[in-house]
Order: C-alpha cells, then sequence, then structure tokens
C-alpha cells in the first residue's frame, strides 16, 4: 500500500504471546515478572497497541510445556499462558480495531474445530480474526495427543495443505446473505443457499456444513510462518500475512522475492501477500542508550539457558569455553548449522563480546533487532520498505510495559510523520486494515457481499 506521495506504508503487528520473546524480560528492573499470565496487564497492553493504530495483536500457541533442559525451563517465563481462543475472545470486548491472531495447529486439530472456533472469533470481534497456520515441530507435543512419533517434517506440511482447504471451505458453508430471518413467513435461512464441504482426502473426512454463519471476512486473515521450501510453499500458496525470522535486510530481500514470486506463480496477487518479519525494538535518547538497555537485559539471561544456546549454535559444548575470553576462531564445522556457527563467530567479532556475552544474546533474543532513537529505528524501518525487504514488521517488545510503551509513544509518531504508518485504522476489519480484498465464497460465487 502506497500513500498519496507515491511512498510505500507499512503495517505493524505485535507479537505478543509470549509478551516478550527475549528469555530475561521477566527480570528487567520495572518489568512485569507476570505478564505472559496476567489477564489486566495484557488488556492494558492490547489497548496500548491500539491506541498506537498497531494492526494486529499476534498469539503464538505452544501444545507442550518447551522441549529444554530443566536448568533453562525453570528460568523461562513461558511454560503457563493462556489458551489463544479464551483469551482473545476476552480481548476482542476489550478493543474495537486491532486485529486477533491466534495460532491453530494442523498437527493436533481436526479441520472442523478451527473453522468453527476462527468463525466464531470473527463474529465475537466484528471481523478481526486471523489464523496462524502453524505445522507443530515441538516433538514434545506428540506425547500430549496420543502419539509417540512426531510426523515427518514435510508429511505435516502436505497435511496442513489439505487442512487450510477443509477449514476454508466450511468457512464458505453459507453464502452471505442464506440467513434470512424472514418472521413472517417463519423462513430462517435458505437451504439452496447451504453447502455440504463432502470433502474426501488423504487425511481427512469431513462432510460439513459449519455450524456458524460465513464469517464478517469472509475468510479470517492466514497467517504463516515456515521457512523452509516447504513452509515457503504452502505460505505462496495460501498465506496473507507471513511472520518470518530473517535477520538481515539482503536475507529478508531474497525471501520475499521468493516467496511474492512463487505466489504469483500460483495465480495469486503478490501484493496480497504481506511479508512482517519479527524485530525487537530498543528505544534510546540515544543509539548508546538503546546498546546499555539491550547489555542489561542480555545480562539478566542466566548462563544454564545461555551456554545451552550457544552450544547448540557453535555445535559444540560450549561449557567447555572461557567464558570471560572472546569465542576461539578455529571452531571446527559440525553437523550442525554451519550458517548458525558462522553468525555466531561474526557476533563476536564485530561486537567484541565474551563466550559469556555471545552466550546471552543467543540465549536471550538473537533474532532481528532494531536500535536507537526513534528516527534512527525509522530510518531502518524505511530502508526496509523501500529496499522491498518487508511489508512491515512484528514488532517484538524487550521488556513489559516500558518497552511498548516507548514503542507507541515515541516511534510511531515518526512514522506516522513520514507518511508510513496511519494514523487511524482505515477500515472496520483486519483484512482492511492490511489491505487485504475479501474472499468471494467458492461454492457461492455469485452472492452479494
Amino acid at each position: 500500500m502506497s500513500n498519496r506521495n507515491g511512498r510505500r506504508k507499512l503495517h505493524l503487528t505485535a507479537f505478543m504471546r509470549p509478551v516478550s520473546l527475549h528469555t530475561a524480560a521477566w527480570r528487567y528492573p520495572g518489568a512485569w515478572p507476570d505478564g505472559n499470565f496476567n489477564f489486566a496487564h495484557i488488556v492494558r497492553l492490547i489497548q496500548k497497541l491500539e491506541e498506537g493504530k498497531i494492526d494486529g495483536f499476534f498469539m503464538a500457541d505452544h501444545l507442550a510445556v518447551l522441549n529444554m533442559p530443566m536448568d533453562a525451563l525453570k528460568r523461562s517465563a513461558t511454560p503457563t499462558s493462556f489458551e489463544p481462543f479464551t483469551l482473545l475472545s476476552a480481548l476482542a470486548m476489550a478493543t474495537k480495531h486491532i486485529g486477533l491472531m491466534a495460532t491453530g495447529s494442523t498437527t493436533y486439530d481436526e479441520p472442523y474445530h478451527v473453522a468453527r472456533r476462527f468463525a466464531s472469533l470473527d463474529h465475537i470481534s466484528g471481523g478481526r480474526a486471523a489464523w496462524n497456520i502453524v505445522t507443530t515441530s515441538n516433538p514434545d507435543a506428540s506425547k500430549n495427543f496420543g502419539h509417540e512419533d512426531q510426523m515427518e517434517h514435510d508429511e505435516r506440511y502436505v497435511r496442513a495443505r489439505e487442512f487450510f482447504d477443509v477449514v476454508t471451505g466450511l468457512w464458505d458453508s453459507f453464502a452471505d446473505d442464506a440467513f434470512v430471518r424472514d418472521t413472517e413467513h417463519g423462513v430462517y435461512f435458505e437451504p439452496e443457499r447451504m453447502h455440504a464441504l463432502n470433502h474426501k482426502g488423504k487425511y481427512f473426512n469431513v462432510r460439513g456444513p459449519l455450524n456458524i454463519a460465513r464469517p464478517p471476512q469472509g475468510w479470517p486473515v492466514i497467517v504463516q510462518a515456515g521457512s523452509s521450501n516447504a513452509g515457503r510453499q504452502l505460505a505462496a500458496e495460501t498465506s496473507e500475512a507471513i511472520f518470518t525470522g530473517m535477520r538481515d535486510i539482503e536475507e529478508a530481500r531474497e525471501f520475499s522475492a521468493d516467496i511474492k514470486a512463487r505466489a504469483e506463480k500460483s495465480g495469486r496477487d503478490p501484493d496480497h501477500v504481506k511479508i512482517l518479519p519479527g524485530c525487537m525494538i530498543y528505544v534510546g535518547d540515544s543509539l548508546d542508550e538503546a546498546r546499555e538497555k539491550r547489555a542489561k537485559l542480555d545480562s539478566l539471561v542466566h548462563y544454564d539457558s545461555a551456554i545451552a544456546s550457544l552450544s547448540i549454535a557453535l555445535g559444540l559444548d560450549a561449557r567447555k569455553l572461557d567464558p570471560d575470553a572472546p569465542i576461539p576462531e578455529d571452531i571446527p564445522q559440525s553437523n550442525a548449522s554451519q550458517s548458525g556457527r558462522d553468525r555466531t563467530l561474526a557476533l563476536g567479532r564485530r561486537e567484541h563480546m565474551t563466550v559469556r556475552q555471545v552466550a546471552q544474546r543467543l540465549g536471550g533474543h538473537g533474532g532481528l533487532a532494531m536500535l536507537g532513537t526513534p528516527k534512527m529505528i525509522a530510518d531502518q524501518m524505511e530502508e526496509w520498505i523501500e529496499a522491498r525487504a518487508s511489508d512491515g514488521f512484528t514488532l517484538q517488545f524487550p521488556y513489559l510495559p516500558m518497552g511498548l510503551d516507548d514503542v507507541v509513544e515515541r516511534v510511531v509518531p515518526e512514522l506516522q510523520r513520514r507518511g508510513l504508518f496511519h494514523r487511524d485504522y482505515e477500515g472496520a476489519t483486519l483484512r482492511e486494515n492490511l489491505g487485504l480484498p475479501r474472499p468471494e465464497n467458492q461454492f457461492f460465487p455469485a452472492s452479494p457481499r
């Protein structure tokens, strides 16, 4: 989407489950230690996001306690959190405009359940729901659903593609005008405006129809986060917003170009696929102050958590390294990710960090981050947008509530001043605010909107 001056405008969503992806966020001075599981706090956060005209409140979800060593897990704020639909339905009553984006697993759930929940959330919120399609990679989740073995990666994506077809087919069970509610003649709905799906596939046999009217948005917005080849293809064929973990602008440009080319090849308009990489924001009165905030936060990552992350990145037992010395340059290649090893060594060199400091960075948050004054952060976002590396960002906050307040009160006004971000919500639904079309009903194409 462009403004009247022809400049591209960006979209902003906020990753809010957990409320911060940084492992030490709950320990930062002045932060809310229970922010991830305190409903009053979460209401305050989403209302602040809505004050800043942020497009969506994005909830990831996990179907198991995270699989990590207990010495690390006991220092994480993630083992307890709200079930997404319960929370978002409640938050719909506390907000009016912001999108409500939730994860729904295609591996350990049924299409009928997912279709019904998201349709309900879309009706309750007046057209603000979004479905984050996830294939669930945590092997511990399988054991919570009676499966000893986890489904193979590529098979999970094949199942997800069929799952998507069933869910969207169920959403189209009724024409938009099916429910006439004719009190004079006693006709509640017109049967000829109802469609039974009768899907029979490799993974699912679903008769339908869905026992709920078509969602206000037609379909809730489709979100996806996979970056593998299978994940990219699923995203290109189905997704309308993509949450990615790109760490630099060149990597992001390649990803964006690839996804949009695949979408076009699949017969879709590439402008209807919004690339929204996750980005942690550290705001300061100067770059040095922002860096000090990050260093303080990283220092609160316990070494038990930190060293486990560094060991994974380097492909060796990093506990054997001197924690207060630089990482040795002769770390050998291993069967682990070679690019991960190279990025880790480069980080240590670039920022002159010790083993402990690199470990705490990786153990806290190792993804894309933007640091500096509001002007510096707006400059970086503008560079990404103009380079077509993204269509906006999925904001992540280092600690709550202060980190979120900094973005809404300081960064957003700078983006608005430049004409890069809207000053108010532009529509009544999440689709309208993201510049996405309302899908036509595949079974009733002539039905009025």
